[in-house]
């Protein structure tokens, strides 16, 4: 007998600058002096998926989201979802656990003030949640996240933990729980490859 497998169609909002592979070229307090070439890709994954009915989840990076509040907005009223991406897009393995906390509070402040609903699902920039920073999950359920799609079970060069359960499966914590939704992530690499393709033939 087959299993029924949901498919989850995921989207990383963030900026072409800001990516996790230029953090040694690109300074965050220059990021402000960069062209946003954001609408260029966005308008056009939101018709296509307008014209084929189909809702995704967006992971908005909060610099971005206190910068293009009218794009986080209209994500929103298409019916899409809107979960964090972090503020400043920083691999969490490089910040202390409430150098983490904060930023998570940060972006999830802002995105809940532009969209007036609560924030639920969070990914780490560049899955970054790895075994050396997994105390970032029971930092997630204590800020009330009630899933996390930041473990990428494949070996990744920012991050990745193979063996993980590649299904979804909960961890539970003081009585509170958090799903984990390792194996929806797999889609995301095709993406990341449409999206800034069109940042670049936008120019």
């Amino acid at each position: 007998m087959l299993c029924e497998i949901k498919n989850a169609l995921t989207f990383d909002l963030e900026e072409y600058f800001q990516v996790s592979n230029f953090q040694n070229k690109i300074r965050f307090e220059d990021w402000d002096g960069f062209e946003s070439r954001l609408a260029i890709g966005l308008d056009k994954i939101l018709d296509i998926l307008e014209k084929n009915k189909v809702k995704a989840t967006f992971f908005v990076l909060g610099w971005v989201a206190e910068r293009q509040k009218n794009l986080v907005k209209k994500i929103d009223d298409l019916g899409h979802e809107i979960a964090n991406h972090g503020y400043s897009h920083q691999l969490i393995y490089n910040q202390t656990p409430d150098e983490f906390r904060q930023d998570l509070r940060k972006s999830k402040t802002i995105l809940e003030d532009i969209i007036q609903k609560p924030i639920f699902g969070y990914r780490a920039p560049s899955f970054s949640i790895t075994p050396k920073s997994i105390w970032a999950i029971d930092i997630l359920i204590e800020e009330g996240f009630k899933y996390d799609s930041s473990i990428f079970p494949i070996y990744h060069d920012k991050g990745g933990i193979p063996n993980v359960n590649r299904f979804l499966y909960k961890i539970e914590r003081n009585g509170k729980e958090i799903q984990l939704r390792e194996s929806l992530d797999l889609i995301f690499l095709l993406l990341e490859a449409v999206i800034y393709g069109f940042f670049l033939t936008g120019l």
